[in-house]
């Protein structure tokens, strides 16, 4: 139910393109502002499942999900294109496990901004640019910022949230060579099979020592949703309709994204190092990713 936008005559029209631009940054929007609303409303449900029984179910549900769109033909795959998946698999279970624990021990907006360092090394480790070394110090300082020695820091949480970085640059090289091997979108959704039966046997452990309540089970559904199927069906649709450089530069704001979550949903208050930090890291994205014209 979309309605006209009524115009001035004297106004130029809008390109065929636009409307359909337009539909995609709102899907842009919608897909950021659900998976850090999704990874909160999960992190309600530790104290019952704790992150590795959450992580289980978001691993479940974003098979379903993966499945049920690409149909992938598992039994044509050969050997060749096994591995890599088979890889991507543990990347993506390791990745959602280690940040989940990570928002568990230093609060969503730190977790997210220190995983998001992994994709951002990826983008400047394949750039001779000088400015991409400029926006590489700076995103350092960022980290540095964010990781600054204090009575209260948890190493471990920050620790975690460094190797769910490493895993999510992991999973980002990784799902080249998938895509370069497997057509269309059947190498990830093979993947996401693969982690969630070897997840199955850890859900079933962690429902029978900690009885999981409904509402426990109903956030960690949730989670699921939001952070799983819901960004990955409007990045389909926004990959088709907004440009990569365009989808590239707005997921710099998911660490903002998470931090006002964070702090609207769980409590998690930021002081002004902290937001130095975030802001220093997608800073570094930002610039780098706006200066590639052409």
């Amino acid at each position: 139910m979309r309605r006209a936008l009524e115009r001035p005559l004297s106004s130029p029209a809008i390109p065929p393109a636009a409307p359909r631009r337009l539909s995609g940054v709102a899907a842009m929007c919608g897909s950021g502002l659900s998976n850090q609303t999704g990874a909160a409303v999960g992190s309600l449900a530790f104290p019952v499942l704790g992150p590795l029984g959450v992580v289980a179910v978001r691993q479940y549900v974003a098979a379903l999900v993966l499945v049920a769109v690409a149909r992938p033909r598992l039994r044509a795959f050969t050997w060749r294109q096994w591995w890599p998946v088979l890889l991507l698999a543990a990347v993506f279970g390791t990745m959602n496990l280690t940040l989940y624990t990570a928002i568990d021990r230093v609060g969503l907006g730190l977790a997210v901004t220190l995983e998001f360092l992994g994709p951002l090394t990826v983008a400047l480790a394949a750039s001779r640019r000088r400015l991409d070394a400029g926006c590489a110090v700076l995103a350092a300082a960022g980290g540095v910022v964010l990781m600054r020695p204090q009575p209260s820091t948890d190493y471990a949480g920050m620790g975690l949230g460094l190797v769910a970085a490493g895993c999510w640059a992991s999973y980002i090289l990784l799902n080249r060579v998938v895509g370069r091997r497997i057509p269309g979108v059947q190498g990830p959704a093979a993947a996401a099979s693969v982690s969630a039966l070897t997840f199955l046997p850890i859900g079933v452990v962690v429902a029978v020592r900690h009885p999981p309540t409904a509402a426990a089970v109903l956030c960690a559904v949730v989670a699921g949703v939001l952070s799983s199927a819901v960004p990955y069906l409007a990045d389909l649709r926004t990959l088709r309709t907004v440009p990569p450089q365009t989808f590239g530069l707005f997921m710099s704001v998911n660490p903002v994204l998470a931090a006002v979550v964070g702090w609207v949903v769980l409590g998690q208050g930021l002081g002004v190092p902290e937001w130095a930090g975030i802001g220093a890291v997608v800073a570094a994205n930002a610039v780098s990713i706006a200066t590639r014209a052409g």
